[in-house]
């Protein structure tokens, strides 16, 4: 009497890889797409969370605008918020923890901080400012470059261009707008 076989045969293996590889082959792109717009959301986020800090920032210190990321980041350990680190924005989006004043890194964005004035004064504050945020690795981080300044705007440049805006607001730079996300 012959036993009976158990396990499956390498046909049966072969076709429950194809139908794996194709569900894989479906799924991966959508994956890499929610990836790209989340980033993107969370690059437009940061810029309106900078918008607001430096609107804050501008008005309990009588500075005009911020100098750098920094002056928005938090303070040492322990010690009180002051206009050279007001507490507003978190370290990482500040660019603290990476050690850069003008940069930052989030999500795969990369935000920098232009401003009319690096070390503003109440006898000569900062009038203007712009912050951009362009994509690390364009069509894989995301596609969009974002760019906010004192008019609190946000806006996207969907072109894939690493635009990017001047100190004296996005508009002043080399920032081709093709859509505008809103104000704060």
């Amino acid at each position: 009497m012959k036993q009976p076989q158990c396990g499956f045969s390498l046909i049966e293996l072969l076709i429950v890889v194809a139908i794996i590889l194709t569900i894989a082959a479906i799924a991966v792109p959508n994956l890499m797409r929610s990836r790209m717009a989340a980033n993107e959301a969370s690059a437009a986020g940061a810029l309106r969370t900078v918008a607001t800090a430096n609107v804050m920032y501008s008005s309990t210190y009588n500075q005009g605008f911020a100098g750098d990321l920094n002056h928005l980041g938090p303070p040492a350990a322990g010690a009180p918020a002051t206009s050279d680190r007001a507490d507003l924005i978190d370290a990482t989006l500040s660019g603290v923890l990476a050690g850069t004043s003008n940069t930052s890194t989030k999500a795969g964005y990369v935000l920098t901080y232009l401003p009319q004035i690096p070390v503003p004064t109440p006898f000569a504050p900062n009038p203007t400012y712009s912050v951009s945020a362009t994509p690390l690795a364009p069509q894989s981080t995301g596609q969009s470059t974002f760019c906010v300044d004192q008019s609190n705007v946000v806006l996207k440049d969907s072109s894939g261009g690493a635009a990017a805006g001047a100190a004296g607001g996005c508009r002043a730079g080399a920032f081709v707008v093709g859509a505008t996300i809103g104000p704060l």
